[in-house]
C-alpha cells in the first residue's frame, strides 16, 4: 500500500510540473507540488522523499534559492516522464 502511495504522490508531482511546463529553465517551488493532494497526502517529508527519488532518477531537476527549493522536468528525460503520467 505504501508503495501505491508514493506512486501516486511521484505522478502527482510530475503531471503538475509537466502541466505547468516548467522544463529546464521554467521552475516553481517545492511547496506547490502538495497543492491537490488530499490532507493526509500534504506531509512535506514525504513529498521531499519522493522529489528526492525523482532526482535521482534524474527525471527532476532542483534550483535551491535563498527562498526555498525550486522543481524543474528534465527535458532529457521527457519520454520517460511522459510514460509515467501515462501509466
Amino acid at each position: 500500500m505504501v508503495d501505491r502511495f508514493y506512486e501516486q504522490i511521484k505522478k502527482h508531482i510530475l503531471k503538475k510540473l509537466f502541466d505547468m511546463r516548467c522544463w529546464m529553465g521554467k521552475h516553481t517551488s517545492i511547496h506547490n507540488m502538495q497543492k491537490g493532494l488530499p490532507g493526509h497526502a500534504r506531509d512535506h517529508k514525504v513529498i521531499s522523499k519522493v522529489v528526492n527519488e525523482l532526482v535521482q532518477k534524474e527525471w527532476i531537476n532542483t534550483k535551491p534559492t535563498h527562498y526555498g527549493l525550486e522543481l524543474s522536468l528534465n527535458i532529457e528525460k521527457k519520454k520517460e516522464i511522459e510514460d509515467c503520467i501515462e501509466e
